[in-house]
């Protein structure tokens, strides 16, 4: 959905500068907060392989603190042991990717080709990682979980109760 005036002026606040590069807002509070931005894939003709950006800075800062823990290195490990949750991240990875493709306009699909960033697309997947087994930026993956349910969105769900809270802002 289109961002209103009201939801741009509050990811301003939420972000700290003037938005670019937003195409829809993805996922929102029941009152229309901005939660998710579904972001364009080039910007001023400069690959941005974030398809869903977290403006939130309630779950921001929560996510933060998880991050703190060492959660990350504690769930890619758990991504070497265990070969089914390592089978569903890894094509969890691969809808990410084939989603921007199907969101992209086609004037930036065709300007990535031009300027030679395919290769690029094809490979990066949650947060431009590239290394598909490894996480980064939980903030990017729980961005995605809130748009489409995925398994580290999942796991700090249950393990953190991020669906519990009530964001603001």
């Amino acid at each position: 959905m289109q961002p209103t005036e009201r939801q741009l002026q509050i990811v301003r606040q939420q972000i700290g500068r003037e938005p670019r590069g937003i195409e829809a807002i993805a996922a929102q509070t029941p009152s229309g907060v901005p939660l998710v931005l579904q972001m364009r894939s080039l910007i001023d003709d400069k690959p941005f392989p974030t398809l869903y950006w977290l403006s939130s800075k309630d779950l921001s800062v929560e996510i933060s603190r998880v991050e703190m823990t060492g959660w990350i290195k504690r769930f890619e490990e758990e991504l070497q042991e265990d070969a089914e949750l390592r089978d569903t991240y890894m094509a969890q990875q691969k809808h990410y990717m084939e989603r921007r493709w199907e969101l992209m306009r086609p004037e930036d699909r065709q300007r990535i080709e031009t300027l030679g960033f395919t290769k690029m697309f094809n490979e990066v997947g949650i947060g431009g990682i590239a290394n598909w087994d490894k996480v980064r930026c939980l903030h990017m993956n729980y961005a995605y979980h809130l748009v489409e349910p995925n398994v580290v969105g999942q796991r700090l769900d249950q393990e953190f109760q991020m669906n519990e809270l009530a964001p603001e802002f």
